[in-house]
């Protein structure tokens, strides 16, 4: 349940009402907005029931939260938070684009896509070093090689780096040499990675499960932060449908779905929710009309020799040419 106190609540009323719902066992989460604060109540909420909390000094009224999750509830954190990684914003005012291969095949392919996508003008930086492939016999990634190569490029190019990581080892390596982590489609709900992810500290990026609902990529979600870890970006990459026209089918609908029930920041994949480059461009600019905070998308410096998703991946030029058609979207949705 949620505590909302009135607008002009003391700092002393604030705290005899956090002290009353720590006596009783249970956890504590405050939201501080410009106007109101609310006290969010975490655990058997029926210990409070002979409390009479409802007319503590201070107290506006008690909303009762249905929802399994909590934490990542816009009902706990009524305003839109923003993620940092390195000098990058994700959030509710920019418009982040996130860029780079589908999986680090050399030094030189990744320096190449950094510097290229850096000029124009995406500010955080994608490459797999782990690559969970359908068949144990496709190219399964470069691992720490390839993580070292993404910190030179970061290093180099002042570009913010994220990699998924598949694994607790492929967890403990990349840690170490990236600014955000990345929990693919196949292992949303894996949720002792889940756990540990959210004890890393770490920015994270929750991508939604092949057939997951949005209140299941909420409780997975809820898995991170329930850790102590609220910098999460959420990203809609398609889901699984009968359709055979596109490699997943993108449900855009997601991204005001995911707004009106969470805080959380959400962007968009239309590479690997089409599987097919030329349909990238169109649903980017969806995204960018329906709200998203931003976007990930596949770059390759010779997208037919790609070790992995080729057909999805776009040319340096074609990157180029998206972001600049995006601008007048992006202006429109009030970003920057």
């Amino acid at each position: 349940m949620i505590i909302i106190m009135r607008p002009n609540a003391s700092q002393r009323a604030i705290d005899k009402v956090t002290k009353q719902v720590e006596a009783a066992g249970l956890q504590v989460h405050l939201s501080k907005g410009d106007e109101v604060t609310i006290i969010g109540v975490v655990g058997d909420k029926s210990k409070l029931h002979r409390s009479n909390i409802e007319i503590s000094e201070g107290v506006d009224k008690i909303v009762q939260v249905t929802e399994s999750y909590k934490l990542v509830n816009k009902k706990f954190h009524p305003e839109d938070s923003t993620v940092t990684v390195k000098d990058t914003q994700i959030g509710p005012d920019t418009f982040t684009v996130m860029a780079g291969p589908c999986a680090i095949e050399s030094h030189d392919q990744l320096l190449s896509c950094a510097e290229e996508v850096k000029k124009a003008g995406a500010t955080v930086l994608r490459g797999g070093a782990f690559k969970p492939r359908t068949s144990p016999y496709s190219f399964q990634g470069l691992e720490e090689e390839g993580l070292q190569y993404m910190e030179e490029a970061g290093r180099t190019t002042g570009l913010a780096t994220i990699c998924e990581v598949t694994s607790l080892r492929a967890l403990d390596m990349a840690a170490r040499y990236v600014d955000m982590l990345q929990i693919g489609a196949r292992n949303m709900q894996n949720f002792e990675l889940l756990k540990e992810v959210g004890r890393s500290g770490l920015p994270v990026m929750l991508k939604r499960g092949l057939a997951a609902t949005v209140d299941e990529w909420l409780n997975a979600a809820e898995y991170i932060i329930s850790e102590g870890n609220e910098h999460i970006v959420l990203c809609e990459r398609g889901i699984r449908t009968y359709e055979t026209a596109t490699r997943n089918t993108l449900d855009i609908s997601a991204v005001p779905v995911i707004r009106s029930k969470s805080h959380l920041p959400i962007i968009v994949d239309p590479s690997h929710a089409t599987g097919v480059r030329a349909y990238v461009e169109p649903l980017a600019k969806a995204a960018a009309a329906v709200g998203a905070d931003g976007l990930m998308i596949e770059v390759h410096p010779c997208p037919e020799c790609a070790s992995s998703d080729g057909p999805q991946s776009l040319t340096f030029d074609q990157f180029a040419k998206l972001m600049a058609d995006l601008k007048p979207y992006v202006e429109l949705a009030g970003r920057r």
